[in-house]
């Protein structure tokens, strides 16, 4: 086996060990999205903009793509066949980007504001919906909160008074009802559970840039075998 070969084959290998990985991680980002589905099926009447809603849906869709890019790069390795290493190449770079650029949006605080008002304008419908309004009552008394910014947010929708699922005894006619927005605490609450989905994110941007670089170097190793 000349040198040539040998480095083909070590970084083949490599490259199917780091798309193993980076498939079982798509594998759990797709899990923990159907976790988050599932716990959040009481508010799925509100506007997907809602913090919870909006994470469960980006992490279903981000791991499917991870996992089918996984295994397109595994077949690739195996294979070695410069066309589905393209194709993977391509589709990963694709994908980091789309990852950065989302990062980037979601540091950026105007993006709270349109959401807020997303939610503060499907308030209107809460008399006329009744899925939205089971919605809202269902997470105004998880979370204990009221309203998306503040309690005042019910005033102009119900004339002045707070729906009952605003108060700690759901009482027809709440008054005083908990004075903590919703969305803040929607999205704490995400924040504080899904910690260790965030170290796996980074962990799997890591591995896509090894991915991205093996996946280089063994399409140029296999142009270069075959033109000896």
């Amino acid at each position: 086996m000349s040198a040539c070969q040998r480095c083909l084959c070590c970084v083949k290998y490599s490259m199917f060990v780091f798309n193993l990985i980076f498939w079982l991680g798509g594998c759990g980002l797709f899990g923990v999205g159907v976790w988050l589905s599932f716990t959040q099926a009481e508010f799925s009447s509100l506007p997907l903009s809602f913090p919870s809603l909006s994470v469960a849906n980006l992490l279903l869709v981000a791991g499917g793509i991870t996992m089918v890019t996984g295994f397109l790069g595994c077949l690739g390795a195996l294979k070695e066949q410069r066309c589905l290493l393209v194709m993977f190449f391509v589709i990963l770079f694709i994908l980091v980007v789309t990852e950065v650029t989302l990062v980037l949006v979601y540091t950026y605080d105007e993006l709270d504001s349109k959401v807020q008002g997303e939610l503060k304008e499907g308030m209107n419908n809460y008399n006329s919906e009744p899925g939205l309004k089971k919605s809202w009552d269902n997470v105004q008394k998880k979370f204990k909160c009221c309203g998306v910014t503040n309690k005042t947010d019910w005033y102009d929708v119900l004339n002045g008074t707070l729906p009952s699922s605003c108060c700690s005894v759901g009482t027809d006619q709440c008054v005083d009802g908990w004075s903590e927005p919703c969305y803040q605490k929607a999205r704490q609450w995400l924040l504080d559970n899904i910690a260790h989905v965030l170290v796996l994110g980074v962990c799997i941007g890591v591995v896509q840039i090894l991915a991205l670089v093996f996946s280089m170097l063994m399409c140029c190793q296999t142009c270069v075998l075959r033109s000896t």
